[in-house]
């Protein structure tokens, strides 16, 4: 697992570089970074609880918010463990089969977490264009199998990955680009021919974030022309205004995915502190974001906070 000094052994061994620079001041940055998992961790459990236990959440849109929140307690508690331990134990390496789990789930759950996007985007999809099929379409098992293709397809395309890497020699130093193992940023440190790792790895994103981007920007266009054709206005806004938190839900997720890999695209022009800024608000930010999102847009979530805590209305006119 991790471990304070580097030890020689037959097995190679991996180097988180933690903030370039700011080695003295770490201990101070971790409680920024503590903070905010513990939010984040407070914030998707609370979701969980309000879906568990609210009547009037037990609809399918929540039910995916359900599986969203329990995909970003995932994710969070993957990356936690080396993040913190970098910051309070300087414990900067970690083995080669701890990386390769941590890797796998990293990579298993933000698979999930962007077919649980598709999912609730076919969700608004069905319930603005053919509302009146809503019921008998989008039905308990009908999330249940959204779902679990999400999770099945994920796992089944990273699986291959640790395999992979796992057949590669590793010499030299090893140094990680990001506080948690990324698949680029370990087949960019493996020795040999890389070639069919590297098309697998394009392969795998083609087929789950370009698919599931292409589904979601399809669903949307779907969505606005159906609006667009209603006649009361009122009604225009009250149907887009039910996807508003889906659509932040999105850019959360998409927008430092994406980020991530033009850095990694043009790393060598990058900053080290903003190449390590963004590698951890990648996977921390979307964990972060959601619960606060929905408790912000979403009525239904504002109600039930309200009824089982007696939180106030937060945004004022709603």
């Amino acid at each position: 697992m991790w471990s304070f000094n580097h030890t020689v052994s037959n097995w190679p061994t991996f180097s988180f570089i933690g903030v370039p620079g700011l080695e003295a001041a770490q201990i101070w940055i971790s409680i920024p970074f503590c903070l905010l998992y513990v939010l984040a961790l407070m914030g998707n459990a609370l979701l969980l609880i309000l879906v568990k236990t609210e009547c009037n959440l037990h609809e399918p849109q929540f039910y995916f918010l359900a599986v969203l929140a329990l995909t970003d307690l995932g994710l969070s508690l993957s990356t936690m463990p080396s993040v913190l331990a970098i910051f309070w134990f300087n414990a900067h390496y970690i083995g080669l089969d701890a990386c390769l789990t941590q890797m796998f789930f990293i990579h298993t759950l933000s698979s999930v977490e962007s077919g649980v996007l598709v999912a609730m985007a076919f969700d608004r999809l069905v319930a603005i264009c053919a509302p009146l099929h809503y019921a008998r379409i989008l039905t308990h098992s009908t999330v249940a199998c959204l779902s679990g293709a999400a999770v099945i397809r994920g796992a089944t395309l990273v699986a291959p990955l640790p395999f992979l890497l796992r057949t590669f020699p590793f010499r030299g130093a090893n140094i990680l680009s990001h506080s948690y193992c990324y698949y680029p940023d370990m087949l960019n440190l493996a020795c040999g021919d890389v070639t069919f790792s590297g098309v697998y790895g394009l392969v795998f994103v083609l087929f789950t974030f370009a698919v599931d981007v292409v589904f979601i920007l399809v669903s949307y266009m779907k969505i606005l022309a159906t609006v667009l054709k209603l006649e009361n206005r009122g009604r225009n806004w009250k149907s887009l205004h039910t996807c508003a938190c889906h659509l932040c839900a999105v850019f959360v997720f998409y927008l430092p995915l994406i980020s991530v890999a033009v850095l990694h695209r043009y790393t060598q022009n990058t900053s080290p502190v903003l190449f390590t800024s963004m590698s951890n608000a990648y996977l921390l930010m979307t964990p972060l974001l959601n619960p606060l999102v929905y408790s912000l847009k979403s009525r239904q979530i504002q109600a039930a906070l309200r009824k089982r805590f007696g939180v106030q209305r937060i945004i004022a006119g709603k």
